[in-house]
């Protein structure tokens, strides 16, 4: 889901305001070679960001990506792949330390206690006083994105818990009865192609995302309140590419949430005409659908984009092209903390909870920047005014394709 402000083709572990600056050197496809670095030639792609592997082109003594140097003859790929087991081994042990509410209790704790504010959600509803109607719809909206977006986000992922049956079951629950999307696709598209190839053009670059016959403001501002239509419209033509066996389920599943929904709101509610309740319904799930999509953008599109056969290994990937966003409360709750605050955390560790991206969020931090790689996080407000300025740029035109040469 092109380059910041200032020098486009450089880049260091920290980004405010917009503006990156620093090492390592990027460049566009387009620009030549530095003096005494040959061309690359792009000879693989590999699955689940392990790709190009750039020449050592610096003399005796290289450097590599993480700052270190590098004796001559040594294959830099080796170097970010020894950055990638160093950082894992540091990770694994606070996984292994940590018990088992930390792993996954927060979290489910947080999905279950969302579940259990449903029925004051629609008995706040009944009332004809604005102010308990109004805490209905916030309280419906909230629990809908938290059970939607932060629930199937971690069962895409079968972080939930450590059995992959439970984990289908939940993929199942949180994806196609409470989101009205298939559950296959939404795991292949989001796990193997985004987080397999994130940033990288045609295939995870968050181009999905991309709606380039609006203008700026109507995708920005008024798109979003149409998520909750054209999530089933999209989840019903992606049917066709699964078995039939689970279209069918998809469909059976898919119909339970919402008519359930709607059956909630006529029956308990008190709703008294089936437009009134669809109109809720359409309100209490749009809800959060506005900084859903922006940072469904916000965290990937505007940072490096690569080509399939240009790619970086997998911490460079991963460091260069996601991008953190601060704590929110509302967020961070209906969300995760995998997709606000450590974002970079979730690329990088994918199978962990949100609570566990959070932990180990200082470790991953501390050791990117020791190596002097990309550690990018922005404020919402700061991307948000970049987006509208750069919105051509950024969401119409196809964006320039990077590669990483060297360290500058």
């Amino acid at each position: 889901m092109p380059l910041e402000d200032g020098d486009p083709g450089r880049w260091r572990g920290q980004q405010v305001n917009g503006e990156v600056s620093g090492t390592p050197r990027l460049r566009g496809t387009g620009d030549p070679p530095p003096q005494g670095m040959p061309p690359t030639d792009g000879s693989r792609t590999e699955m689940m960001a392990e790709g190009w592997e750039p020449s050592p082109a610096l003399g005796d003594r290289d450097v590599t990506p993480g700052g270190a140097p590098q004796r001559a003859g040594q294959e830099p790929g080796r170097c970010e792949e020894a950055l990638m087991v160093e950082l894992s081994e540091l990770v694994q042990k606070v996984v292994k330390s940590s018990s088992w509410w930390e792993r996954h209790g927060v979290d489910i704790s947080i999905l279950a206690f969302s579940f259990l504010l449903l029925p004051a959600g629609f008995l706040c509803l009944r009332s004809a006083q604005a102010i308990p109607f109004l805490a209905g719809v916030l309280i419906l909206g909230v629990v809908h994105h938290t059970l939607t977006v932060k629930g199937s986000h971690l069962a895409s992922h079968n972080a939930l818990t450590e059995s992959k049956s439970w984990g289908k079951v939940w993929a199942i629950f949180f994806i196609e009865i409470c989101s009205a999307f298939t559950a296959e696709q939404a795991t292949y598209n989001h796990v193997k192609i985004h987080h397999g190839y994130t940033n990288v053009i045609g295939l995870g670059d968050s181009s999905t995302w991309k709606l380039p016959f609006l203008n700026r403001y109507i995708y920005m501002f008024i798109a979003p309140l149409a998520v909750p239509i054209i999530t089933p419209l999209v989840a019903l033509d992606l049917l066709r590419n699964v078995e039939w066996k689970a279209a069918l389920r998809t469909l059976g599943c898919m119909f339970l949430g919402l008519y359930c929904h709607y059956w909630l709101l006529l029956h308990v509610s008190g709703f008294q005409s089936p437009w009134s309740a669809l109109v809720c319904m359409l309100l209490t799930r749009s809800l959060l659908a506005h900084p859903y999509i922006h940072v469904n953008i916000f965290q990937h599109i505007g940072l490096p984009m690569f080509a399939a056969d240009r790619k970086p290994k997998r911490i460079h990937l991963m460091s260069l092209g996601v991008l953190n966003l601060p704590r929110n409360a509302l967020l961070d709750w209906s969300f995760g903390h995998s997709l606000i605050s450590c974002h970079v955390e979730h690329h990088l560790f994918p199978g962990l909870s949100d609570n566990m991206c959070l932990k180990i969020k200082p470790i991953v931090s501390q050791y990117l920047k020791q190596k002097k790689l990309p550690y990018n996080e922005d404020t919402y407000a700061s991307r948000l005014r970049l987006f509208l300025q750069r919105y051509e740029e950024l969401m119409v035109h196809a964006p320039p394709i990077t590669e990483l040469v060297g360290i500058q």
